[in-house]
């Protein structure tokens, strides 16, 4: 490889990980914990942030998407009632056929019909911290306003941090 393709190969690496916060992020979430104490989560849907806490202090905060008009994100004090690292929707994703080819998608699967020979795979929630029941913070694509069917989506490396650090009933506060 001549060093102008090894120039333009690391040029284009580092702007997709500056693209959106990632580099930050990545960095960020894997820095060694400062503090010890309980962990806590408060989300301000307003700000469209989430903020990670230890005890007192802020540990951590996130940039979220939230539910969209139609699909709100529930507001209040809840607690973590379970946690899946490889949580898949059950309501919404892709009708798919035997070999895997998406046949229908973006479907929601109490509404959307199902067509011949194919089964239904849920859209992929990493991460995945349920609050309430069906709601739930996770990592997901982040447009910049509400966007969710009600979950609270956030980018990979904060998503994996909150995890991480939750554990079952740890306090959950959503402000509006």
């Amino acid at each position: 490889m001549n060093r102008l393709s090894q120039f333009c190969a690391l040029a284009a690496t580092l702007a997709v990980l500056s693209g959106c916060g990632t580099l930050t992020d990545l960095v960020t979430s894997n820095l060694p914990e400062k503090h010890a104490g309980r962990p806590s989560i408060v989300v301000n849907l307003r700000a469209q942030e989430a903020y990670l806490y230890r005890g007192k202090n802020r540990t951590a905060s996130s940039r979220i998407s939230s539910g969209r008009e139609g699909h709100r994100t529930p507001v209040g004090r809840f607690q973590i009632i379970r946690k899946d690292e490889d949580h898949r929707s059950s309501l919404y994703g892709d009708y798919v056929d035997a070999s895997g080819k998406v046949v229908k998608a973006n479907v929601d699967s109490r509404s959307s019909g199902k067509p011949p020979h194919s089964h239904f795979v849920g859209t992929p929630m990493p991460y995945f911290l349920e609050f309430s029941p069906g709601y739930g913070l996770h990592q997901g694509y982040l447009p910049g306003v509400p966007a969710s069917h009600g979950c609270i989506r956030m980018p990979y490396w904060k998503a994996r941090q909150f995890y991480k650090t939750a554990n079952i009933g740890t306090p959950v506060v959503v402000k509006p």
